[in-house]
């Protein structure tokens, strides 16, 4: 439907950075909590970051916290994942998602079919 497009996705070694973006449709994107989720071969998807509508509230799991930061652009529409230090463990795909909601709490419990969620980009960290 391309509400959410994410890009920014590759083949990193281990301890280098990617920065993803997530190009929103301004529907899925106005005033809307967006987050990050991710699924690593062979495991459930996770939920890796989330922030409020407005961009002052901002949240990420403990297993990426100080190496990951999420931020969102509301003039462009994009929400972005800064991630640094990577590790093989956080190869996977990464998915972008929106809910109808200002709240990032929302996001964390967000279902795929809750909300907005995109295609996905491939992280691949090797050691």
């Amino acid at each position: 439907q391309g509400m959410l497009v994410e890009s920014g996705g590759g083949l990193v070694q281990a301890g280098g950075s990617l920065r993803l973006s997530c190009a929103a449709s301004a529907r899925a994107f106005n005033n809307n909590a967006m987050g990050w989720f991710r699924q690593a071969p062979g495991k459930e998807r996770e939920f890796v970051a989330a922030i409020s509508g407005v961009g002052r509230s901002t949240y990420v799991v403990d297993s990426v916290k100080g190496r990951f930061t999420i931020s969102r652009d509301n003039a462009k529409n994009t929400v972005f994942l800064q991630m640094n230090s990577l590790e093989p463990e956080d190869t996977g795909v990464y998915y972008c998602v929106a809910r109808q909601s200002p709240l990032w709490e929302r996001i964390r419990t967000m279902s795929p079919s809750v909300g907005y969620w995109g295609q996905g980009t491939q992280v691949t960290v090797s050691s």
